[in-house]
């Protein structure tokens, strides 16, 4: 188990991550701290993935909120609790969590060498604490070891992302750092 956190850097954030592998998938638990729009909120999240970081199973619950919980099958199928299947998500592998630079490793990790080209996907798209869930597309590609460009394609979004040798992000700026 490694241990990782971040820290806001335009505010109060915070994101604690606790992250386990073997050889049968990764086990990623956190916690977000954090306020958007004039609203503070703290969140939980698990997300499981199989041994190519494909996510399989993410749960997020939002102190005195709402609870959600999806699966998915790696291939790009998605199922809510209640094992309804989510057309609006088809084709998206990966998870984006609005609150968290953890899910960015997700992508990185998954692609792995195959990021020295320009990327594009469509992501599973938390927002935090609402839990409205939507597709969003995004790409990502890789400028030099360990730095990646994310855009986010919807919003004309991009940042230059500095990672460590595992693919967790150690700069997304202005908005967060390693602490």
């Amino acid at each position: 188990m490694k241990r990782y956190r971040w820290i806001s850097e335009t505010g109060s954030g915070l994101e604690h991550l606790v992250l386990g592998q073997t050889n049968d998938g990764i086990i990623a638990q956190g916690v977000v701290i954090g306020g958007r729009n004039g609203s503070e909120y703290g969140a939980s999240y698990r997300i499981a993935c199989d041994a190519s970081w494909r996510v399989r199973h993410a749960i997020v619950d939002v102190a005195g909120g709402g609870h959600l919980e999806l699966f998915a099958d790696g291939d790009g199928q998605w199922r809510d609790a209640g094992g309804a299947v989510i057309d609006a998500l088809d084709g998206c592998i990966d998870i984006d969590l609005t609150a968290s630079c953890f899910t960015n490793t997700l992508p990185i990790r998954r692609f792995g060498d195959s990021l020295g080209e320009r990327q594009v996907i469509d992501v599973t798209w938390v927002w935090i604490p609402e839990l409205k869930v939507e597709r969003a597309e995004q790409a990502y590609t890789r400028l030099a070891m360990n730095a990646y460009r994310f855009e986010g394609l919807g919003s004309d979004f991009r940042a230059d992302l500095r990672v460590d040798d595992d693919g967790l992000v150690e700069l997304y700026p202005g908005l967060f750092k390693r602490a």
